[in-house]
């Protein structure tokens, strides 16, 4: 027997629960459903990633990221503040490990001015006064709007937002197939009014079973941090300099809501597109495909690419790690940092005809469907207006 939504949404994480918040408040009558395949939201990028709410001055100006980081940041800060949520508005210093990326850090501060982002360039004795442990040369940025927040905290509480707003939250069950106008899920078939693709690690196959993302595949990337033990915690995130070739932002330190301190992440290609630890989540499919799509990147993305998945490769030794934290601070010693947090899992999104890494968000539908097909970071800092976009785009569709 199918039952009817007017809106049904695939995935229950940041974006997914967002969306349907939105959703909502255009459609106050409208029957919303959001599946989600594991028995909680946010069981996987959502629940597991840094809980940096970023500023937005890494993203290029005519970006969607661009656009929606610096208002994200700013929303979530309003809301964690509104509903009483964890929040640590400790801001973050940028720095330089030597002369030759003071370049590449005046190119980021002009990039946040041209974005209209609140930066401040300092001194290298101004950012010690903010941070007394920090190392730089010459110069930093001083991102007094950065913060960080508690992602299981949020995605607990987004939740039951969904569930006051009559949203149906249908935990533990997975999207199957489409078939004609239904939706199969392991717990029936669904006839939807309109599908929001929302799906993370597996938006490209949802996608493809609409007509849409064909060129597209989506390589899991897997990142952890350590974790801090020391009393003596740091007063703010301190970042490299990120190499602007890649994706990733590098290995930082970022302090959490409740003071503690982790450094990483690491940002190797997972396995398998749940590839967590062990052999959960295995999926022989998968592991033939994500080793495929890995070998095109390491063939077509060059010398630098290699180099970057060798020193990924590094990263996974503790003291290693520790050591490149401790270029951006004194007095780190790795003996206070043991701990390994769970791992998270970049979806990211690999242009097949390009060979090349997917750095926008990239949105694709009709008057049927939408497939937000790449949502990686900052996605998480963005979700509240980049769900307006979404519903935005819903309602403009052909």
């Amino acid at each position: 027997m199918t039952d009817t939504v007017d809106f049904l949404i695939i995935g229950g994480g940041v974006v997914g629960l967002t969306v349907a918040l939105e959703i909502r408040k255009r459609h106050r009558r409208a029957v919303i459903r959001v599946l989600e395949k594991e028995d909680q939201v946010g069981a996987h990028a959502s629940g597991r990633n840094s809980g940096v709410l970023h500023a937005g001055f890494y993203y290029t100006p005519d970006s969607l990221k661009a656009q929606l980081t610096r208002d994200g940041c700013a929303a979530w800060t309003e809301y964690h503040e509104e509903f009483r949520l964890p929040i640590r508005r400790c801001g973050k210093l940028v720095v330089t490990q030597q002369e030759t990326e003071l370049r590449g850090l005046r190119q980021l501060f002009e990039r946040g001015q041209t974005n209209d982002v609140e930066l401040e360039w300092i001194s290298a004795e101004a950012a010690r006064e903010i941070e007394p442990r920090v190392r730089t040369v010459e110069s930093a940025i001083w991102s007094p709007s950065t913060a960080s927040v508690d992602p299981g905290t949020l995605m607990t509480h987004l939740g039951e937002r969904c569930e006051q707003e009559l949203i149906q939250v249908c935990t533990g069950t997975a999207f199957v197939d489409r078939r004609a106008e239904a939706v199969v899920t392991t717990a029936g078939s669904v006839d939807p009014g309109y599908v929001i693709n929302a799906a993370g690690l597996h938006a490209d196959r949802v996608a493809r079973s609409y007509g849409f993302g064909s060129r597209y595949r989506v390589v899991p990337f897997r990142g952890a941090y350590l974790y801090g033990n020391n009393s003596e915690q740091l007063q703010t995130h301190i970042y490299p300099v990120p190499d602007s070739r890649f994706a990733f932002l590098g290995v930082h330190f970022t302090v959490t809501p409740s003071g503690g301190v982790k450094i990483g992440p690491t940002a190797m290609p997972g396995l398998w597109r749940e590839h967590y630890g062990g052999l959960g989540g295995f999926v022989a499919g998968d592991a033939v495909e994500v080793a495929t799509e890995v070998g095109r990147l390491l063939v077509r993305g060059g010398q630098p690419f290699r180099r970057h998945a060798l020193s990924e490769v590094r990263k996974l030794s503790r003291h290693h790690l520790v050591g490149l934290a401790g270029q951006l601070a004194e007095d780190i010693d790795p003996s206070d940092y043991t701990d390994w947090g769970r791992p998270g899992i970049r979806a990211q999104l690999v242009d097949r005809i390009s060979g090349q890494m997917v750095d926008d968000f990239v949105l694709e539908g009709d008057n049927e469907s939408m497939h937000i097909l790449n949502a990686v970071s900052p996605a998480f800092t963005c979700a509240l207006p980049f769900a307006a976009v979404v519903a935005d785009r819903i309602e403009s569709a052909p």
